[in-house]
């Protein structure tokens, strides 16, 4: 950088720290200088706001007691929380604005409408201590996301580095806590609307989801060579069930997750053993 420009660098300093700060909202981007969002970077972003109105739009459903109207739109929201981040890291669009959205979005979606959702359904009928399980549900949504967030750019972290998750996911404890509306759905019981049975069911999910245990991900999910097309055979008519059955399939999903769960600890301790003697 020349003596002049140096100078004329300071001089405008100089300037701008004698109006005040009110000088900088005043100043306009440089020709050539600035540089727009393009839409590879946007799309993502979109996808997770998105994914938030779809959340949101369960609690409208609810409040005119659409109820299946209500369930869909927080599947819906749960299936586009899916897609943002494996689009983003499809289009090398990963940012922190991105990943901070994505949480917020996560916390309305699976955390505060589903436990509006449900307190509505079953649990105002006891508007006390049913209230306390819908906030149960919500404040530990909110806590699970909090703590993912503040372990981003940490090193050590057991579970992550050896494929595993901390905890229930969001979207699936979002998914678990609608059970006992899936059963209803399915059975027509108004047993499984009681709210001295749902509102236990919420808070199990909500300790589930702020749980240390190790939960099974993607990439924990690897099946042998010998029966991969027996799993692809399996996913096709599990959609399929989906649209001819969706309340009892959604119930087998949500039984089998939770079945799958001892296996996966018993797996994470093989895994971890292994780690340690290797």
């Amino acid at each position: 950088m020349s003596l002049v420009s140096r100078n004329e660098k300071a001089a405008e300093e100089e300037e701008r720290a004698r109006l005040g700060p009110k000088a900088a909202e005043d100043e306009r981007p440089v020709l050539g200088r600035s540089r727009g969002l393009t839409l590879r970077t946007m799309a993502p972003n979109a996808i997770t706001a998105a994914a938030l109105c779809s959340g949101l739009t369960g609690i409208r459903f609810a409040i005119s007691e659409q109820w299946a109207a209500a369930a869909v739109a927080i599947i819906i929201a749960g299936i586009l929380d899916g897609m943002d981040g494996r689009i983003a890291r499809l289009l090398k669009a990963q940012s922190r604005f991105g990943a901070e959205l994505d949480s917020l979005a996560d916390s309305l979606s699976f955390g505060t409408a589903p436990a509006i959702i449900l307190y509505l359904w079953s649990l105002q009928s006891e508007p006390r201590w049913g209230w306390f399980a819908a906030l149960a549900l919500a404040i530990c949504c909110a806590l699970r996301l909090a703590r993912f967030n503040a372990q981003i750019d940490t090193e050590d972290q057991p579970h992550k580095s050896l494929g595993f998750l901390t905890g229930v996911p969001a979207p699936m404890g979002a998914g678990l806590a609608f059970m006992p509306f899936f059963a209803w759905s399915a059975t027509g019981l108004d047993v499984f609307r009681e709210p001295l049975f749902v509102a236990p069911w919420l808070l199990a999910t909500a300790l589930l989801m702020i749980s240390s245990m190790a939960t099974p991900s993607w990439t924990s999910l690897r099946p042998r060579r010998g029966i991969r097309l027996w799993v692809l055979a399996f996913v096709g008519l599990l959609f399929a069930a989906l649209l001819v059955e969706p309340w009892w399939t959604l119930s087998a999903i949500g039984i089998g997750y939770l079945a799958l769960l001892p296996f996966t600890l018993i797996k994470y301790a093989r895994v971890r053993r292994r780690a340690k003697t290797a």
